[in-house]
């Protein structure tokens, strides 16, 4: 996801947060080296531990919502000094579930039917398997996406989806400090596959989820309230 997704929730915490947003390597502005590198989890920490560097920033509190939440519980193990509060939106760590190898087996399908029949039609299986209503009765026609999103859901099934899918959250160092692991869940979740997630890592943790307004997309959606949850999870 686009860090142009993220700006309502970033303007609504500006008022009293310094906000940086971040592209992910390979989405929109972020250029690659090499575009045939998969984005694994370890990656993409390592990328904002260099962002933080860049900015001369010795922590940060950070929030990330459903890849990104992984990507975050990858920084707290790789660099745990750089982070003081990581709010772990909706992370989908499948290998904690009890069905993590049919899990996995679905993430398979999900990529191979990239490869023969295109981003819409992979991305209808990867909604469905998360538990969205993907043809809800009465819905519009959906129109054909546009070149940024079949660019970005190309980059996705081909490079991030099965590093992101299999990373296993290493528990020991997500508790042993200093960082401070929150696990968010949305209000409307209840349905959705990374709500299961979600409850799987808390229980990990020893921690109970904190409930924030919506449902995985609730920053997009009530971006106002969501900061005001979020605000009050790092004052606490």
């Amino acid at each position: 996801m686009p860090a142009a997704d993220f700006a309502p929730l970033a303007e609504a915490l500006a008022s009293d947060h310094t906000v940086v947003t971040t592209d992910p390597r390979g989405i929109a502005n972020s250029c690659l080296d090499d575009p045939q590198q998969d984005s694994t989890p370890e990656l993409r920490a390592d990328d904002i531990a260099a962002i933080l560097d860049n900015l001369d920033a010795e922590s940060a509190d950070v929030f990330g919502s459903s890849g990104g939440a992984v990507t975050g519980l990858a920084l707290v193990s790789r660099h745990p000094t750089r982070v003081r509060t990581l709010v772990a939106h909706e992370p989908p760590v499948l290998e904690l579930l009890p069905d993590a190898a049919a899990q996995r087996a679905k993430t398979e399908e999900i990529i191979a039917t990239f490869h023969s029949d295109g981003v819409p039609a992979a991305m209808a299986k990867f909604m469905a398997n998360a538990g969205f209503d993907v043809k809800p009765e009465g819905a519009p026609v959906v129109s054909e996406p546009s070149p940024d999103q079949i660019a970005h859901g190309t980059r996705f099934l081909a490079h991030e989806l099965r590093g992101t899918a299999r990373y296993v959250p290493d528990i020991a160092a997500l508790t042993r400090g200093p960082a401070k692991v929150v696990v968010g869940i949305g209000a409307a979740s209840g349905g959705l596959l990374t709500y299961r997630t979600s409850v799987a890592l808390a229980d990990q943790l020893g921690t109970s989820p904190v409930e924030f307004p919506g449902d995985h997309g609730g920053f997009i959606g009530q971006p106002a309230e969501f900061a005001q949850t979020l605000r009050a999870v790092l004052a606490g």
